[in-house]
């Protein structure tokens, strides 16, 4: 099929790359100049696994293509993705500018009958708005077609979203007219060979699962947490319930790990959009409400635990962290555990001494002025972050960070004191080699002085 994505950004260049793959004829529409001259040039400007080569070799096979004119894009097109970004509103509710924008530019440009998909996470009602908004200006313009627009939420888990669009545990059409959502079966059945998983339902069925689908996850992850909170007080290890409970299928062993709180892209900004939804519907969100603030507690716990260690003096420690991006397989800072931890220590007069594998160019930007005062060093290398360090605070949970050398480990550092983030490590090891362990909602083992700063 002739399929146009209008949007180079997460799930724009995704979806763009994996429907050439298929052997369809993509065109990406950007309207960033500087963006498209570098994705032409085969240079992916977000960091995820897969997706590079997969763009480098459908530019080079002629399958994908990238313009900033939506005219060029749009010529040919069979299917035309809606791909830009929701981000939050000032009241918390979906910011549909960017949508809405397309939505007017389409009714201005088509000169043909297509199918406009909402790629876009939108409120309920968003995909009658696009329909009316398009056909409205077709009409003004004496064009005798109408277009049908459906919604086709993407279930994308960064770092590993190559896979899980070539690989689809289901595949969500949400559209009002039978003839449209044929057309898009078809373009999803290459995906779809050795399971069929695709959902047909109503256009505001499809909306409201994306974002109902984010808020239960966040949910779960939420509620492990203060179960986690209540683990601590109880002198009982979460993860030993953790595996308990996930032996349950009705629960499952998905999302129910203790850490340090959710962030990324998706999740906070929907339970915010959803709570958003219901108030405006006269609904009380009690449920979203305690998600969204048992995870603004979650991120504030590691300061605390390290406040609670040096007894609230963290001036001139030295402070190694591990992880920055907000989960692993990205560079990805948005709504990052770590960014509120960085804020805190920097506040508190602690030195930082931080890794990731990709994050460090996004942080050092935002941290320009901790960088340059050395208050904040940045590295690639996990051993070269804990050498002289009070604490080390695993944050991200990187598969590099999974088995390194404590030994190690332990003769680089001042203390020899870990703040495990993720749970990732396990306690009585570490205990044995000289550490002070700490998780969440875990026990403490092992035992280290606090020295003079």
């Amino acid at each position: 099929m002739r399929i146009c994505v209008i949007g180079a950004g997460y799930v724009g260049l995704v979806s763009a790359a994996c429907f050439a793959e298929m052997g369809n004829r993509v065109i990406c529409v950007e309207r960033d100049p500087l963006r498209v001259a570098r994705l032409a040039r085969g240079e992916v400007p977000i960091y995820e696994p897969g997706l590079e080569p997969m763009l480098k070799a459908h530019l080079a096979s002629g399958q994908l293509s990238f313009t900033q004119y939506l005219a060029e894009g749009i010529a040919l097109a069979e299917v035309v993705f809606i791909a830009v970004g929701t981000p939050s509103g000032e009241d918390g509710s979906a910011d549909l500018s960017h949508v809405l924008a397309v939505a007017d530019d389409l009714g201005d440009s088509l000169e043909q009958a297509c199918i406009v998909v909402d790629k876009s996470t939108v409120p309920v009602g968003t995909g009658q708005r696009v329909a009316e908004r398009i056909n409205r200006r077709l009409a003004q313009r004496g064009r005798r077609f109408r277009i049908v627009v459906a919604s086709n939420p993407e279930f994308l888990k960064e770092g590993s979203a190559v896979d899980d669009f070539m690989r689809p545990d289901r595949v969500i059409i949400g559209c009002d007219e039978a003839v449209s959502a044929e057309v898009l079966r078809q373009l999803y059945a290459p995906f779809l060979r050795n399971h069929e998983r695709l959902l047909c339902m109503g256009l505001r069925a499809a909306e409201f699962s994306k974002y109902a689908a984010n808020a239960f996850l966040a949910t779960k992850i939420s509620f492990v947490n203060e179960m986690a909170g209540l683990c601590a007080r109880l002198d009982v290890d979460i993860e030993e319930v953790r595996r308990g409970i996930g032996s349950d299928k009705r629960i499952g062993t998905h999302f129910i790990y203790a850490g340090c709180g959710y962030g990324g892209s998706c999740f906070p900004k929907d339970v915010r959009a959803l709570i958003r939804t219901a108030e405006q519907e006269g609904i009380e969100p009690g449920i979203l409400r305690a998600v969204e603030a048992r995870n603004a507690l979650q991120k504030t716990l590691l300061f605390q635990a390290l406040r609670e260690h040096f007894n609230g003096h963290l001036q001139g420690r030295v402070v190694a962290l591990w992880g920055l991006a907000f989960k692993p397989g990205t560079d990805d800072l948005r709504e990052a555990p770590s960014l509120v931890l960085l804020d805190a220590l920097l506040a508190a007069g602690a030195t930082v001494q931080a890794c990731d594998p990709v994050a460090t160019a996004g942080v050092a930007a935002r941290y320009a002025q901790a960088v340059a005062s050395g208050q904040l060093r940045l590295s690639e290398s996990p051993y070269s972050v804990v050498d002289g360090a009070d604490t080390l605070v695993l944050v991200t949970e990187w598969k590099q960070f999974r088995q390194p050398d404590f030994a190690r480990i332990r003769g680089l550092m001042r203390m020899p004191v870990l703040f495990d983030g993720r749970n990732i490590y396990d306690a009585k090891q570490l205990a044995a080699l000289g550490f002070l362990y700490r998780g969440i909602g875990r026990p403490a083992l092992g035992r280290c002085m606090v020295s003079a700063a």
